[in-house]
């Protein structure tokens, strides 16, 4: 089993209410009438009080074309995701110099190099750091991310890894796009970096450990889904594709793979005593609970991360991990779960044991 040593999220710098983005929205796309009310609705349903911005809200109007928004990507991810490694790194106790592998997650922007490798002189990382960046995971990227990290220190249990999420949702907003989806994806999407320190079993650690052991993985691709959840690329730069079918596919699916998952380990749903879920909206949430039986209660850190961050896509997995770790109610030795769905259309589960 390998160890989650430390989990740090940083937000996006500039904040606002849910009220100030819808209107902001409105005014950049020009919506009147039924579609403002749509909007409207959109915006209030989703439950999320406020979010982060890469920009400020004025900077967006002067955001043309698919180049700009990147050129923002980028130098918005290396600040972010800096500040994240550095923070996580400190957190657990250990040294640039000591990790040896960086995987990289995001679905919101490209770089070559890619951002990874843009960050390992910055941050005092190895030259010999041996890098992954991922891309095309979408919400599920976080959770994915951290089961290839357990693969890699599977096989190398002596030493250290490091894995970036980096998402600015609000660079990809298509503002002549005033479909169902992009209106949805207008309320739900928000800003922000995670990183997460794991080290292999054999890697004894210089702190106490905050974080659990993960213990399994399982990935799962569902049929004839691809378009229930992905990216059209345009000359504008990465246009929604967001089905109002998602919550029927994970009713369909879901339930049995978590079970068929746990069985493999002698544990029932039951047993799991934490529920480390992406935020992924509010109909995805009440399927999840539905599909899997859970106690009222189970996924009050996924809805309160959704309240008051928004869903930052394949961060908020390990947003939620960060704050079910501060929250610091886990018994040693019990199981749990954290899991993420994704384009696909996917889920990614992990085992963890606290």
């Amino acid at each position: 089993m390998t160890r989650i040593a430390s989990v740090h999220g940083v937000p996006a710098p500039y904040r606002y209410a849910q009220r100030e983005l819808t209107d902001a929205f409105a005014r950049l796309s020009d919506l009147h009438g039924t579609r403002r009310q749509a909007l409207e609705r959109f915006h209030t349903s989703s439950t999320v009080q406020a979010r982060h911005l890469a920009l400020p809200l004025d900077d967006y109007p002067r955001l043309h074309g698919f180049g700009a928004a990147n050129d923002a990507f980028i130098a918005s991810a290396l600040d972010l995701g800096g500040e994240a490694i550095t923070g996580a790194l400190a957190d657990a106790g250990i040294s640039a110099d000591e990790v040896d592998l960086l995987a990289f997650t995001s679905t919101t922007g490209v770089a070559a190099p890619s951002i990874d490798a843009r960050l390992v002189q910055r941050l005092g990382l190895r030259p010999d750091v041996k890098r992954l960046p991922l891309f095309g995971l979408g919400c599920a990227g976080g959770a994915a991310g951290l089961a290839r990290v357990h693969d890699y220190l599977t096989g190398w249990p002596e030493q250290v890894a490091v894995l970036l999420s980096v998402e600015l949702c609000s660079l990809t907003l298509q503002r002549a796009d005033v479909s169902v989806a992009n209106l949805v994806a207008s309320a739900l999407f928000s800003d922000g970096a995670a990183a997460v320190v794991m080290t292999g079993e054999r890697r004894t650690p210089v702190t106490p450990a905050r974080g659990p052991r993960v213990v399994a993985t399982r990935s799962q691709l569902y049929p004839d889904s691809e378009r229930v959840m992905a990216w059209n690329v345009s000359d504008s730069g990465f246009r929604i594709v967001l089905g109002a079918e998602v919550p029927d596919v994970v009713r369909a699916y879901l339930g049995g793979d978590v079970r068929a998952f746990l069985a493999d380990h002698d544990l029932k749903l039951e047993d799991i005593t934490t529920w480390v879920c992406h935020p992924g909206g509010p109909k995805v949430l009440d399927a999840v609970a539905e599909t899997l039986g859970l106690p009222a209660d189970a996924l009050d850190v996924t809805w309160h991360s959704l309240a008051t961050i928004g869903n930052l896509s394949s961060a908020s997995v390990l947003f939620v991990l960060r704050d079910t770790l501060a929250r610091g109610r886990t018994e040693p030795g019990t199981p749990g779960v954290l899991l993420a769905l994704g384009p696909g259309f996917c889920s990614e589960l992990v085992l963890l044991e606290w």
